[in-house]
């Protein structure tokens, strides 16, 4: 028991220093560090040492007093106390909390509602993460109760901020930062706290104005590019819009059918009409382009072989919304976009070529597709090459043949036939029927190795890499002693080193599939 009243006292005694506000702030950043590591070790019931009943609602209370701090590093640490303690709490031991915070966003105080946005969103989030059942139908009451409060107010906020937003308006900072508190709260209720939010009409509203927003947030981020406190939250704000979409696609995909339409129309224009080109940023491209391939790889949104044998009605209206869209103009566009836009080496990428060629040699592997932008149009075009292939083969062959009757060597024609061979390389095994690979390896690609002009290491790089991707696939034997001869000769030490990393790569992937098809036939001879 001397433990335990050991325990109490001291964070009673934290709990007293971190709310002071005339204590020095080092002093109450180290008591509140205290209360935290405190709620983290003893305030499980069963925990060693537990910290005892009346204390545990002292602690509740003083928080509940002073979350609205005006030192936002201190406000950060209550607001992930709170949660913290809400998620063994609430709501048996804490059923006031929600009340305290609603009140606190409706508060005349600017402050005051920013901290209680911020404390709901730790503590929403903390609460979101419980995986029991009981603790799923905690929250589902939760998110009936709040949802529509929270609702209106992301609306009021936003509506407002984008009325300011082109005004040299001093309060812009903490009406963004009341936006993107909301829509990250709201993030949490409509994807974890419905079973079906296409069931709830202001769940449904909801999902429909994060079409609308889209464009006006895009559209001030082009005048608040000067304004770098502003800029880093708005480009957030944007993302976390298209992260919401991908939530509810992954919790609750036939929710989102009703959505599908909506979501390619808006993710198709905005990265593949050259009007938005000069108002995007990387890490929203990556989030639309990971969002269609979301809705296109989605299992519950593919029938059977035999659509008749399809039983599920939403499967069917979701493939039919799917088939209606991607029509061949839309991939053509698409198509075209990849090729002559993503695809293009940058000048970031040419500079990183020069100065860290180890790093830009590097393979890109695991889930970079999901950060970077590169891996990422990657994915998207295999995707889209693998869920449409009749309408996208005859595109990329015809870019084959366009691009070998085309002899330009200047930097624009060396990019646009690095792109088109990337392309190649990566949808190998799709076009397997489509490419003579033997005659255009003895025919263009050898020669292609052999040019030695300014700038044209680059297709001598991306050459030898597609003849890597290809090799495996299809690839004569008999031709296999040219290739030898074509990689001793990339390895010279007077070639580019990004050229020489990635001949060695190839004959490293030649030799691999080299053994495996010897032991796999060796593995045959023996069997029979």
């Amino acid at each position: 028991m001397t433990e335990i009243r050991d325990e109490t006292a001291i964070l009673g005694i934290a709990k007293s220093i971190a709310c002071d506000k005339n204590v020095d702030l080092n002093i109450r950043w180290l008591s509140v560090l205290c209360i935290k590591n405190g709620v983290d070790r003893y305030w499980r019931k069963n925990a060693p040492n537990a910290i005892a009943s009346d204390e545990k609602d002292a602690i509740r209370h003083k928080l509940l007093a002073c979350f609205n701090d005006p030192i936002s590093q201190i406000a950060l640490q209550f607001s992930v106390i709170i949660g913290k303690i809400a998620r063994f709490d609430f709501p048996k031991e804490w059923p006031e909390l929600f009340t305290v915070l609603l009140n606190g966003t409706q508060s005349a105080d600017e402050i005051n509602q920013l901290r209680a946005l911020l404390t709901m969103h730790h503590v929403v989030k903390a609460l979101a993460s419980k995986r029991l059942t009981a603790d799923r139908r905690v929250f589902h009451q939760l998110t009936s109760s709040i949802f529509t409060n929270i609702f209106h107010l992301w609306i009021n906020y936003s509506k407002l901020f984008l009325q300011e937003a082109n005004k040299d308006f001093f309060k812009l900072k903490e009406l963004l930062d009341s936006c993107f508190l909301t829509l990250k709260i709201l993030r949490k209720l409509v994807v974890n706290g419905f079973k079906d939010c296409s069931k709830e009409t202001d769940a449904v509203n909801f999902l429909s104005l994060i079409f609308q927003q889209i464009g006006p947030f895009l559209e001030c981020r082009s005048y608040l590019k000067d304004r770098e406190n502003l800029l880093e939250t708005l480009e957030k704000y944007l993302v976390l819009l298209i992260k919401i979409l991908r939530g509810v696609l992954e919790f609750q995909p036939f929710a989102f059918v009703q959505c599908i339409r909506p979501t390619l129309e808006c993710s198709v224009t905005i990265c593949f009409n050259k009007s938005f080109e000069d108002r995007l940023f990387e890490k929203l491209i990556v989030q639309f382009l990971n969002l269609i391939k979301g809705i296109l790889v989605c299992q519950e949104y593919k029938p059977a072989k035999l659509i008749e044998d399809t039983k599920n009605a939403m499967t069917l209206e979701a493939h039919k919304i799917k088939v209606g869209f991607f029509t061949f103009p839309v991939l053509k566009e698409i198509c075209d976009q990849l090729l002559s836009r993503y695809f293009l080496l940058s000048e970031h990428d040419i500079t990183s070529w020069e100065y860290s060629p180890e790093e830009f040699a590097s393979d890109e592997g695991g889930e970079s597709w999901k950060f970077s932008l590169r891996p990422c149009t990657e994915a998207f075009f295999l995707t889209c090459f693998h869920e449409f292939r009749n309408l996208l083969t005859p595109l990329v062959v015809e870019t084959i043949k366009n691009v070998q009757n085309n002899s330009s060597r200047d930097l624009i024609g060396i990019l646009k036939k690095d792109a088109i061979y990337n392309a190649v390389g990566l949808a190998a095994f799709d076009l397997y029927d489509e490419v003579d690979f033997d005659n255009w390896f003895t025919s263009t690609l050898i020669s292609e190795l052999r040019v030695k002009e300014p700038g044209y290491y680059i297709i001598r790089r991306r050459v030898i890499w597609l003849i890597g991707q290809w090799v495996g696939v299809k690839m004569s034997p008999e031709l296999r002693s040219l290739l030898y001869e074509v990689i001793l000769e990339l390895l010279n030490t007077d070639e580019n080193l990004i050229v020489r990393l990635t001949a060695a790569n190839t004959l490293k992937v030649d030799i691999l599939y080299f053994y495996q098809k010897v032991n796999f036939q060796h593995y045959m001879v023996v069997l029979h």
